[in-house]
């Protein structure tokens, strides 16, 4: 198996023994074998590792040295939508209730089917949840107020009630 000397044996084996994270470690034993003159089988045997992994580390060490061993990020989870369609779900998410949605103040549940029909998007509530925080929201909220209540009759109940 060909392996370039992006690294001397010595340094390689160096490497090897200061290596605190053990896959890492793990890694570097198995271009150091492959740089030896061991074929992916042997190399596989050492380390652990099946014949196909053994051949894509030392791939990447070929073609990036080092820092080819390390792990690539993760591209994630796309999130549920897009930017203009975020946009237009903050603004609901700001507007609050409106008549149609039937409520006083918009629960989890509500958002959740906020997205199913305005937006074409099915999530469980427990994601609906994680959503709102990533967008900045948090699930505490004031106590809904109803549209029709009087503040005056609010205010003099609040003064004439007793607060210990």
């Amino acid at each position: 198996m060909h392996v370039e000397p992006h690294v001397p044996e010595a340094e390689l084996d160096l490497l090897i023994a200061r290596e605190k994270h053990a896959v890492r470690a793990k890694r570097l034993r198995a271009v150091r074998l492959a740089l030896a003159g061991l074929d992916a089988p042997a190399v596989a045997e050492r380390t652990g590792y099946c014949r196909r992994s053994v051949q894509t580390w030392v791939g990447r060490y070929n073609a990036a040295g080092l820092p080819g061993l390390e792990n690539a990020p993760g591209r994630g989870a796309k999130p549920p939508l897009d930017d203009a369609q975020e946009a237009r779900f903050r603004a609901r998410v700001e507007a609050g209730p409106t008549p149609a949605d039937g409520v006083a103040a918009l629960r989890g549940e509500d958002f959740r089917r906020v997205l199913k029909d305005e937006f074409g998007v099915a999530r469980t509530l427990g994601a609906v949840y994680q959503y709102l925080h990533r967008l900045g929201y948090s699930s505490l909220a004031p106590r809904p107020r109803h549209p029709n209540g009087d503040p005056a009759r609010r205010a003099a109940f609040q003064k004439s009630s007793r607060t210990s």
